[in-house]
């Protein structure tokens, strides 16, 4: 079993279950009518280009455009192994998923993809999503390549709960690769996400925000905002039992951070 990549490199109880997220979106964009919609992160190289880039629309246009793509590359060779694709290549099987993306949905509708993976003869596809010129591409991970893919052709980084100089480093990183590709780099978002686990007690500051008081993650969070115009994206199932919890505590870290960078 692929060891997991943090804490004592054994997979969370958490991580054990898991509900389809496309479907998950899907029901999420019918009992909602504000509320961005989106995954931090959907593994993008599982299933084929075409049949991904057909969910995501059809999810865009049910939404009414509120959906953010938010893609990765996993870390679990054995997931690859279980729905196979191939590890290795993993960048530029990515590269070609995004160039057939901007493909399908651009406003032409006769769709043709010539490459080293996928070939798309001519063939209609009149679905488009309805946020033009498409939904937000937000990509996740840590690597030198990955940060610089960020910066050639996202909309944003999903980045995730590390010290404030590294995130700001990696940040860096990404707005460097942007500008050097002729974009703008101030148009880019961080999308920071952070799996906490609360504890009564102030924890020392190397802990946090992967643990600490809902003062300590408001705190750092606040500091992220401020500093690098993060948008905080907190995911509460390590710490949470229950629905009651869930939300108590989302509406405290809510009111707090809010209190503090209005």
């Amino acid at each position: 079993m692929s060891p997991y990549p943090g804490g004592d490199r054994s997979v969370l109880a958490q991580h054990e279950t898991f509900l389809d997220p496309l479907v998950l979106l899907t029901v999420a964009a019918g009992v909602t009518r504000r509320a961005r919609l989106g995954t931090s992160t959907l593994n993008a190289l599982w299933q084929p280009p075409m049949l991904l880039a057909r969910s995501l629309a059809t999810i865009d246009q049910v939404s009414a455009g509120r959906l953010d793509v938010g893609l990765g590359l996993g870390w679990s060779r054995d997931e690859y192994q279980a729905v196979g694709t191939p590890w290795q290549g993993r960048g530029v099987r990515l590269e070609e998923t995004l160039d057939l993306f901007d493909r399908i949905w651009a406003e032409d509708e006769v769709v043709r993809h010539d490459g080293a993976l996928w070939t798309v003869p001519p063939s209609y596809v009149r679905l488009k999503p309805r946020q033009r010129p498409r939904p937000p591409v937000l990509l996740g991970g840590f690597g030198p390549a990955t940060l610089a893919r960020v910066g050639r052709r996202a909309d944003g980084w999903l980045g995730v709960g590390l010290p404030l100089p590294v995130l700001a480093q990696a940040w860096e990183a990404v707005t460097g690769h942007a500008a050097k590709a002729g974009r703008d780099a101030d148009a880019l978002r961080l999308v920071l996400r952070v799996n906490p686990v609360f504890s009564a007690d102030p924890v020392p500051d190397e802990q946090v925000p992967n643990r600490g008081t809902v003062r300590q993650l408001a705190d750092y969070l606040s500091a992220a905002v401020e500093s690098l115009g993060a948008e905080p994206l907190i995911d509460l199932h390590h710490t949470a039992d229950d629905v009651e919890e869930f939300l108590d505590l989302a509406r405290e870290l809510h009111d707090l951070v809010r209190s503090r960078t209005a």
